[in-house]
């Protein structure tokens, strides 16, 4: 119904005056960007869509969310001006990312536009050979109209949601880090989950007397962590959200957020925690690595590095001066990389993308 009503209205388009964005259909993270990227593009009058896949050959813009769309050959085939998000992956760590980046340098001169969210990325990106004025930076942005600080009448209501104690202390973590769409009891580790675990250890040896510490998690997949935890005796929830706007409400009951990936695009848990007012603990990876000022905005430790990690939570949670300086310089930079904000960054991604915004 879709495909014949798409092709039926294409008749009155001029050629590349509309947008099509195709997500991953995961319901997860990469569709929360085409959703983002719909309301982006509505705010630049630019006529778009968002579409399940691109069957259809017409001389149009598809824009992909996903990098390994370009493993589909098919895309290559048809009409469109080819636009895709390549956030992370080096052809190095993983058979997937190889053939990713394979893709990408085998069919440089078909694709139009790559949006990159990190200068790392930017840098590799570029040493495909792909015409460096193919490729722009944009970070993964936030919605500061969803994504509001927290209070203390928020945080309580959100704790007694979820059965949390009131003067618990409370570390989040909301990433998949588990392999696949199932229970994730085999880990990711590009996402540190294991680190993750040995820093909640740590802290379990700081805290245990003096204070519960408790963890609550989201997303799919998080089977390896809550074995991980149950094993430590660390109390948690796990709230896998249906509906994305609910994410904010998890941020109301933290003290924390811990961040222990080894590689990342984003992860859009850097902007959403400084949003929220949650001081934020992270790995030098993806964006943070671009964005956190450490001691600033907010504290950053080495990859693989727990004990420092470890270090920083725990001065976090002690030392309110650092706590306020970090949730208040925090809030600042993600206002400065909110989605309006962005906007003349993408006005210039899609001059010369799209020919006409009229439909």
């Amino acid at each position: 119904m879709l495909y014949s009503l798409v092709m039926l209205r294409s008749i009155f388009w001029k050629p590349y005056s509309h947008l099509f964005i195709v997500g991953d259909n995961s319901g997860w993270s990469i569709d929360e960007d085409a959703k983002a990227l719909l309301r982006i593009a509505k705010d630049l009058e630019i006529s778009a869509s968002r579409i399940k896949r691109a069957r259809f050959n017409l001389s149009q813009v598809v824009y992909y969310t996903s990098q390994f769309s370009l493993n589909d050959k098919n895309i290559y085939k048809s009409k469109h001006r080819i636009s895709v998000d390549y956030y992370h992956g080096k052809p190095e760590q993983d058979e997937s990312f190889r053939k990713c980046f394979d893709s990408l340098k085998n069919h440089r001169q078909q694709i139009s536009r790559v949006r990159v969210s990190t200068k790392e990325m930017e840098r590799l990106i570029k040493s495909s050979g792909i015409n460096s004025e193919k490729v722009m930076r944009i970070p993964i942005g936030i919605d500061t109209d969803l994504f509001t600080p927290q209070t203390e009448i928020k945080k309580q209501e959100a704790r007694n949601k979820l059965g949390i104690p009131k003067d618990a202390i409370v570390v989040g973590s909301f990433q998949k880090d588990g392999v696949g769409w199932g229970e994730g009891n085999e880990p990711k580790m590009i996402k540190g989950p294991d680190i993750f675990l040995e820093v909640i250890s740590r802290l379990r040896q700081s805290f245990g007397g003096q204070a519960k510490l408790w963890v609550l998690l989201s997303g799919p997949a998080r089977g390896y962590v809550k074995n991980g935890l149950e094993k430590l005796g660390v109390p948690y929830r796990h709230k896998f959200l249906k509906d994305f706007r609910e994410l904010p409400e998890l941020y109301d009951a933290l003290d924390l957020y811990i961040i222990t990936s080894r590689e990342e695009g984003g992860p859009k848990a850097c902007l959403e925690s400084m949003a929220k007012g949650i001081p934020l603990v992270t790995t030098a990876v993806g964006q943070c690595k671009d964005l956190v000022n450490h001691n600033g905005n907010a504290m950053m430790a080495p990859i693989d590095d727990g004990e420092s990690l470890s270090k920083f939570a725990k001065l976090v949670i002690e030392n309110g001066e650092l706590r306020n300086g970090l949730i208040n310089k925090g809030f600042l930079t993600a206002k400065e990389n909110n989605y309006s904000a962005q906007l003349p960054l993408w006005k210039d991604y899609f001059e010369g993308l799209i020919n006409d915004k009229n439909s």
